[in-house]
């Protein structure tokens, strides 16, 4: 195994300036020691770095669920930034559990310089045990009350929800039903109230056998969706606040060989790569899930850089917008569904 004393010898220094070459300072002979790294093929001890700077150049990442397309790929735009720190990343579920989160936490604190946290709940005083021990903290797609202390990347879910009822509402639909999320969560919460708020703006009432939460897990959406369809009057139109649930929302649609968009027009809350190849081609709420994982990375490790001050925390909320494709579209009975499609088109601004 090469050690850093046999890189001093070939390139003609001291163990220490190798070293210090190694921390990123400034030493006269960088050249050579750079051609002799290059040369032996070293790899400096990530123990022995952490144990000179104090410093794991560990990012603990926290999830409530890994099987989620979408933190997939908020981690993927977290990995872009870190790999370009030299940072690793150490990932974890907590399975929407707060008790697993905390148990999760606990651990990680020890082990890392920051965390990335998506919450399982809204609970606060997992965040305040970190902050105690002195854990730079961020939070990605959902806050919690008392998270004015920590930075976060959110989404606009309000506005989402909003864009999901407006878009319902003009293509005709008044029989509209929603699957919300865990209403202890921001992403839950927040969508639910500007989809409902959108609709009583509109003059749509939502009976409460059409307001129906679940917890953003596939199975939810599919028995849900079968309660709606199995309804003596079941809605001609769907919210499904997100990813997973619009997949089991799907499956009850099939299942129960409903037409979409003929017999029930269906939007969902997050895109999928699989999107625009389901037939038909899924109308969603979409938002930049990778950028919210490279904003989040990026204002963690802003705290590691010695000319951080401690400012005030920032929270970024970022846009979602309406993909509209073949899923939605007039309720049945309503006239020719391509004429009146086109009508909602060129009567929404751009």
């Amino acid at each position: 195994m090469v050690t850093i004393h046999d890189v001093a010898a070939r390139a003609g220094v001291s163990p220490a300036t190798v070293s210090r070459f190694l921390r990123g300072q400034h030493v006269r002979s960088s050249e050579k020691i750079q051609a002799a790294v290059d040369e032996l093929g070293y790899w400096p001890s990530a123990a022995a770095q952490s144990l000179k700077s104090g410093r794991t150049y560990t990012i603990g990442v926290v999830v409530p669920d890994i099987t989620n397309p979408y933190f997939a790929a908020v981690v993927k735009g977290m990995e872009s930034v870190t790999r370009a720190e030299n940072y690793r990343i150490l990932l974890a579920n907590t399975d929407e559990s707060s008790d697993r989160e905390d148990d999760v936490l606990a651990d990680m604190v020890r082990r890392v310089d920051g965390i990335v946290l998506a919450p399982a709940t809204e609970q606060d005083q997992t965040p305040l045990h970190v902050r105690d021990a002195d854990v730079p903290l961020v939070f990605v797609d959902r806050d919690l009350a008392g998270g004015e202390h920590f930075d976060a990347v959110l989404v606009n879910n309000v506005d989402g929800g909003r864009q999901a009822a407006e878009h319902l509402v003009g293509l005709g639909h008044t029989r509209i039903a929603a699957i919300s999320g865990n209403q202890d969560t921001t992403p839950g919460r927040c969508r639910r109230e500007g989809f409902v708020s959108a609709l009583a703006a509109a003059g749509v009432d939502v009976p409460a056998e059409y307001d129906l939460v679940g917890n953003f897990r596939e199975e939810s959406g599919y028995q849900l969706a079968l309660s709606l369809l199995s309804l003596p009057e079941p809605p001609t139109a769907l919210f499904t606040a997100n990813n997973l649930m619009t997949l089991g929302a799907l499956k009850a649609l099939h299942d129960m060989r409903v037409d979409v968009p003929g017999q029930v027009s269906l939007i969902g809350f997050d895109d999928l790569d699989t999107g625009p190849l389901l037939r038909p081609p899924l109308t969603v709420i979409d938002r930049p899930m990778v950028e919210q994982g490279v904003l989040a990375m990026r204002l963690l490790l802003r705290r590691f850089d010695p000319q951080y001050t401690g400012d005030t925390p920032r929270h970024i909320v970022l846009d979602t917008k309406l993909i509209e494709r073949a899923s939605t579209a007039p309720p049945p009975g309503s006239g020719d569904r391509r004429q009146a499609t086109t009508r909602t088109r060129r009567g929404r601004s751009a």
